[in-house]
């Protein structure tokens, strides 16, 4: 196979001072709060996954924090969102609490699907669920996009509140599977209102992303073929995602057009816990690191005066103990009874 060169992304404009100013100091250090919440979540779960409290499989989000917390931020919960296997982050960011969260990692009663769903299978009011199988969240980001317009007319006339759109999360391993070609015709044919976000963390399991898809950048190559808009993103950066997705919100609401988006980032663990990730070098990882997102909002907030390094390791010690306490509620929790194994089992 001839070896490709590597792209020349073309970032969505950015300009950090004015956003900054417009956002405010409350709002983004909010922002950082979420961003902190999540990295803890991950590092406390991922001890107890190896301390054999955790079963099942186990997909951290670290490194890819800004484009989900800045995705919600700008498009607000009340969208109908879906997602991969990689959940844990979206849960905490749509309502759910870390106390119900760690709970289902633990296969407690009291976790966010009753000990049931496990690491991949989170669900909130707005949440249609992490999937377990690569792509399967497309065909039903598509479906809620539909009923968001299907739905519309029948909302105003009772003045209830409706989404607006859907958004649907995949990793750039899903970009060759056939549901997701499917869906972007149909989404593109009957105009509905849905954000593909491709999270592009340079690896489908351990297979490098120029291995596995021809063309690269993905959404500046895939969406004229569907007639649909494309934006490329850092998702390193919270600012640069989330002045994008702003503009997103406010075009679909206007027109009511799918859009396709390919955000730029890399984890900073393997594919799953189970992942050594040997495929990538030291040197790699340690480079990539650099630019963890966290910090990077943090020297900006930091340059604005909104933050000091004290007030920033404050913060990141009250997610942590906010988490610990979580752990031990989980661990407390009782566990299923047997009995009940076959409840809510709708297959005949």
């Amino acid at each position: 196979m001839k070896k490709q060169s590597a792209p020349k992304y073309q970032f969505f404009p950015s300009d950090v001072s004015p956003l900054v100013k417009t956002l405010g100091k409350e709002f983004l250090l909010k922002q950082l709060q979420k961003m902190l919440l999540i990295r803890n979540f991950e590092i406390r779960s991922e001890s107890a996954y190896l301390q054999g409290k955790i079963g099942g499989f186990f997909h951290s989000y670290m490194g890819q924090e800004a484009i989900q917390t800045a995705a919600v931020a700008a498009m607000g919960v009340d969208q109908w969102w879906a997602t991969t296997y990689r959940c844990h982050a979206l849960a905490l960011l749509l309502g759910a609490t870390p106390n119900e969260l760690l709970a289902e990692l633990f296969g407690k009663i009291t976790g966010n699907a009753k000990g049931r769903g496990g690491s991949m299978h989170f669900f909130t009011e707005r949440l249609l669920g992490g999937f377990g199988i690569v792509g399967g969240q497309i065909p039903i980001a598509t479906g809620a996009a539909f009923t968001i317009n299907y739905l519309k007319s029948a909302a105003e006339m009772k003045g209830r509140k409706n989404a607006d759109l859907a958004v649907c999360f995949l990793g750039d391993g899903a970009v060759a599977q056939g549901s997701f070609h499917e869906s972007l015709n149909m989404a593109s044919l009957w105009n509905l209102p849905c954000v593909y976000v491709i999270e592009n963390n340079q690896w489908g399991m351990g297979t490098a992303v120029n291995r596995a898809i021809c063309v690269e950048p993905m959404a500046e190559k895939i969406a004229p073929s569907f007639n649909m808009q494309s934006y490329t993103l850092d998702g390193m950066d919270f600012f640069n995602c989330y002045a994008a997705f702003q503009q997103i919100f406010t075009q679909i609401k206007t027109d009511s057009r799918p859009v396709l988006v390919e955000v730029i980032t890399e984890r900073f663990r393997g594919h799953s816990i189970s992942d050594p990730g040997l495929y990538r070098s030291k040197e790699s990882l340690s480079s990539c690191m650099e630019k963890d997102p966290l910090i990077l909002l943090f020297k900006h907030l930091e340059k604005a005066g909104f933050i000091t390094e004290s007030e920033y390791q404050v913060m990141d010690a009250a997610q942590k103990e906010l988490v610990i306490k979580a752990l031990q509620f989980a661990e407390e929790s009782p566990s299923p009874d047997p009995v009940t194994l076959e409840e809510d089992v709708f297959a005949p």
